[in-house]
């Protein structure tokens, strides 16, 4: 049974790429073309299949395919940024999902995928400087089956920015950059920021950034096994290994 993921490539203004928690870095768009290539030949060494998403190349951010769509179940619901300059790179997002029903967030409702955290039939919504109430709303709407749970942000990018969760469904942040941890059933401090963030590959294997060395140690401990990738000039522009993908439901379940 194949795993497939939807990827973007980086495009020549990537180095333009918004920020707004963070001071800018220069960012060299050649090495970040080579990070991307390593991070998808990461996904691909998994058996996953990886789908390049057709590229927007006046879109800086568009390498972030995770924002512009949030997939739940055969659900695929498009986003509507609450950055203006970021709502051009839904379309060819919306082209790559062939099978899915396709909802929209409507205005004035904003949502980026990156505050959507996923656990079982939770999801964990951040409500931020891109995401609103009234976008929170509308997601509820088009996933009844799940639990939709809004999260203050106000600290990071997104949600995920802040936390993600193991396999287990422990979620793991940075406390200097998570507002309010109560909020998790379960709930695991990591010693650096770039440890909030990891893909689930499948069994105990987790994909991370090179940048958190101890908290690799931390996952090996438990058990895990991280594959380990160096994203640093996404790092720059507040990009994590979340989303750099949009992970879709297993080929052989659709239809």
């Amino acid at each position: 049974m194949s795993i497939t993921v939807l990827v973007r490539r980086p495009g020549p203004r990537l180095a333009e790429g918004l920020i707004s928690h963070i001071e800018r870095l220069p960012v060299d768009p050649a090495l970040a073309s080579r990070q991307w290539e390593s991070y998808v030949e990461a996904l691909e060494a998994e058996g996953w299949h990886v789908v390049e998403v057709e590229p927007a190349d006046d879109c800086p951010d568009a390498v972030f395919v995770e924002d512009p769509v949030v997939v739940y179940g055969k659900t695929a619901v498009l986003a509507r940024s609450g950055a203006p300059e970021r709502r051009g790179e839904t379309d060819g997002v919306a082209a790559a999902l062939d099978g899915y029903d396709i909802r929209r967030i409507e205005a004035p409702g904003t949502l980026d995928g990156g505050d959507v955290l996923k656990i079982g039939e939770t999801i964990y919504v951040g409500r931020g400087d891109r995401t609103n109430d009234e976008g929170i709303r509308q997601l509820a709407a088009h996933l009844p089956e799940a639990t939709v749970v809004p999260v203050p942000v106000t600290k990071v990018l997104h949600l995920k920015s802040a936390v993600t969760a193991l396999p287990d469904g422990t979620v793991i942040g940075y406390p200097p950059l998570v507002d309010d941890p109560t909020v998790f059933d379960r709930f695991e401090p990591v010693p650096e920021e770039g440890g909030s963030h990891v893909v689930l590959l499948g069994g105990n294997r987790v994909l991370m950034a090179a940048s958190a060395p101890e908290s690799a140690a931390l996952f090996r401990a438990r058990g895990l096994e991280p594959v380990v990738v160096d994203i640093s000039e996404f790092e720059k522009l507040e990009g994590c290994v979340t989303c750099l993908s949009v992970r879709l439901r297993d080929t052989a379940a659709l239809p």
